[in-house]
C-alpha cells in the first residue's frame, strides 16, 4: 500500500472527516509527519512547516506539483480542517507570532505524533484508543495555550479576542491610548482582526450612519464615532501596509458617500522608523498617530494649523 493511503486511514483513524481522507489531505500529514515513500510511519518526526515547503516536499518527495497559487486550497481545505479537529497546531514554536506572518508554521500535536509512530504496529489499536479517549481535553489543552496570546479588549462591558501579533496590540493602543487623547466621547463602530476581518461591528450605528456593513471588510482597522460633532474616525493600524493613502481616502469616501457624517482620517503607527517607511504613501489632510509618543499627533498639511508655537506658562 502507498504511503499516500497510509496516510488517508490514518486521517480516518484519527477522526478527520471522510471530506479530508483524500490524497490532498494525505500529502499535507506526509509533509507535516517528514515521512518519504520508503519510510517507515516509525520514523515520523514533528517537522514544523510552512505551506510553502509543504508544495516544495510533496513535489521532490512524492513528485506531484501543486501550483503556488494553491496555497489557498490546501490552507482552507486542509490545515483549517486539521487544526479545528485539533490533530495540529499552528506556530508551535512562537505562538505570539502575527497571524498572517510569511513565517507561519503547523505541526502535528506531540499526541497525534505519538499514534501516528505506531501505524502498522501492534500497539497502534492502543495507541488509537487512548489518544481517542483524551481528544477533548487535548483540544482544551491546546486551545488554552492559544489564548494565552491572545490580546483582548472590551466594548460595552464585553471581552473580545484579538488573534496574536503587533498589528493587533496596535489595534489596542488606539482603542485603550488614542481614543482618550484624541477621539473623546466616541464608542466603536467596527473592529478589524487579522485572523477574523470583522472581531466586532455595531450594526445598529452601521445603520443609522448609512454604513454598508455587507461592504465591512473594506473598513479601515478600526472605525469610532462621535454622534454629538457627528465625527467619523477612519483609523489605520500600519505596521506592514497600508497607510491612509490618497487612493484609500477616495475608495473611503465612495464607500460612504451616504454618510452625513465628517471624516476624520487617522494612520497609526506603533513607531517613528515605521511612520518613516510609510510616509511618503500618507494623503493630505489625514492625521498620523504614533503610539511610542502617544501625546502628539502629525497633520498632513500646513495652513490648517500654520501658526506660532503656543507659549510655556
Amino acid at each position: 500500500m502507498s504511503k499516500i493511503e497510509d496516510a488517508k486511514n490514518i486521517l480516518s483513524a484519527l477522526g478527520l472527516s471522510k471530506r479530508q481522507q483524500n490524497d490532498r489531505s494525505a500529502r499535507v500529514l506526509l509533509s507535516l509527519a517528514n515521512i518519504k515513500e520508503k519510510d517507515s510511519w516509525r520514523k515520523a518526526s514533528n517537522n514544523p512547516i510552512g505551506i510553502h515547503e509543504m508544495i516544495i516536499f510533496i513535489a521532490d518527495k512524492y513528485n506531484f506539483q501543486y501550483a503556488e497559487n494553491s496555497r489557498e486550497s490546501i490552507r482552507r481545505q486542509s490545515i483549517h480542517q486539521f487544526e479545528q479537529a485539533g490533530r495540529i497546531i499552528r506556530n508551535a514554536d512562537n505562538p505570539s507570532r502575527p497571524t498572517n506572518s510569511g513565517k507561519t508554521v503547523y505541526s502535528i500535536i506531540p499526541e497525534a505524533l505519538k499514534v501516528i509512530k505506531t501505524y502498522k504496529l501492534k500497539k497502534w489499536k492502543k495507541e488509537l484508543s487512548d489518544f481517542k479517549s483524551n481528544i477533548n481535553s487535548l483540544i482544551k489543552k491546546y486551545e488554552k495555550t492559544r489564548k494565552i496570546h491572545l490580546t483582548t479588549i472590551k466594548i460595552n462591558n464585553k471581552e473580545y479576542k484579538f488573534s496574536p501579533g503587533k498589528h493587533n496590540i496596535l489595534q489596542k493602543k488606539i482603542l485603550d491610548i488614542f481614543a482618550p487623547r484624541f477621539a473623546h466621547d466616541t464608542v466603536v463602530v467596527y473592529i478589524g482582526d487579522t485572523a477574523h476581518k470583522r472581531l466586532y461591528l455595531d450594526e445598529e450605528i452601521c445603520k443609522t450612519l448609512f454604513i454598508d456593513i455587507t461592504q465591512h471588510d473594506k473598513l479601515p482597522d478600526v472605525v469610532l464615532y462621535n454622534s454629538q460633532k457627528e465625527w467619523l474616525y477612519l483609523i489605520e493600524a500600519v505596521t506592514s501596509h497600508g497607510p491612509i493613502s490618497f487612493k484609500r481616502v477616495i475608495e473611503l469616501n465612495e464607500m460612504l458617500r451616504e454618510s452625513r457624517t465628517q471624516k476624520i482620517f487617522v494612520s497609526a503607527f506603533p513607531d517613528f522608523k515605521t511612520f518613516i517607511k510609510y510616509a511618503p504613501e500618507i494623503a493630505w489632510e489625514t492625521e498620523v498617530w504614533i503610539s511610542e509618543n502617544p501625546d502628539h499627533m502629525i497633520h498632513f498639511n500646513g495652513e490648517k494649523f500654520l501658526g506660532p508655537m503656543k507659549k510655556s506658562k
